[in-house]
């Protein structure tokens, strides 16, 4: 399916917004599919109306904290780091219990 001439949002647009983390669900890089976006409707000889792809690009973009994969907070990771804390103190106090 290569890029539509036409004009107003198109499934190739939808897959290219998403690609870029416009999205908002992954960070941006190329995603190559065995099946892109809007195939199946394509080779059904039912292509998908430039309403629904708008409808479906514009729940796409405008999710909140669009900020997957920015860099700039550590997330969720602070409960792995409080994690791995929490074990090396109980390793410690395991350790020094042992040895008293």
């Amino acid at each position: 399916m290569g890029i539509s001439n036409q004009a107003g949002p198109t499934v190739d647009r939808l897959r290219a917004d998403i690609d870029s983390g416009r999205a908002g669900d992954k960070i941006p890089g190329s995603d190559p599919a065995a099946a892109p976006l809007g195939t199946d409707e394509e080779a059904a000889g039912t292509p998908i109306g430039g309403d629904l792809v708008a409808q479906a690009r514009r729940a796409e973009v405008k999710r909140p904290g669009n900020s997957c994969g920015d860099g700039k907070s550590l997330g969720a990771a602070w409960v792995l780091i409080g994690f791995c804390g929490l074990l090396a103190a109980t390793i410690a106090v395991w350790g020094a219990i042992q040895v008293w």
